[in-house]
């Protein structure tokens, strides 16, 4: 792997809960002095995706945002419609802890699922204070 390339992967371990777009990721690298074009930073992550490093997500804004893969843990995501922070529900708020019965029944119906984007939309604990104030 290049350099650069690395510097592009680094970005996404150094801000593992952030979910960045590409633009962000270009802006990152430069406020670090690292001398990397836009256009490398956008076909680095088209290849990261395409190897299995990142998952491309797609919020309400019309921009990608992209993850570091975690095969093992599951996750999904919950947008704020006030402050626009965006959450992974992990553990017991799983996709596959929420949909168990849903993905049992698809099961028996015949259908394979490889894949649940589960996104939920609403006020975050910390807007919620803020509205009942």
């Amino acid at each position: 792997m290049t350099p650069q390339r690395e510097q592009v992967l680094k970005v996404f371990i150094e801000t593992n809960s952030e979910h960045l777009g590409a633009e962000e990721v270009y802006r990152y690298l430069i406020s670090r002095k690292l001398n990397v074009s836009k256009a490398t930073v956008y076909r680095t992550i088209d290849l990261l995706v395409e190897l299995g490093f990142l998952r491309r997500l797609q919020f309400d804004e019309g921009v990608f945002r992209y993850e570091l893969v975690d095969k093992e843990e599951k996750h999904s995501h919950f947008i704020c419609t006030s402050c626009g922070k965006i959450y992974e529900l992990k553990g017991e708020l799983s996709p596959e802890n929420v949909m168990r019965e849903y993905l049992q029944l698809m099961s028996s119906k015949g259908y394979i699922i490889e894949e649940v984007d589960l996104k939920f939309r609403g006020l975050c604990p910390k807007c919620t204070k803020k509205k009942k104030k």
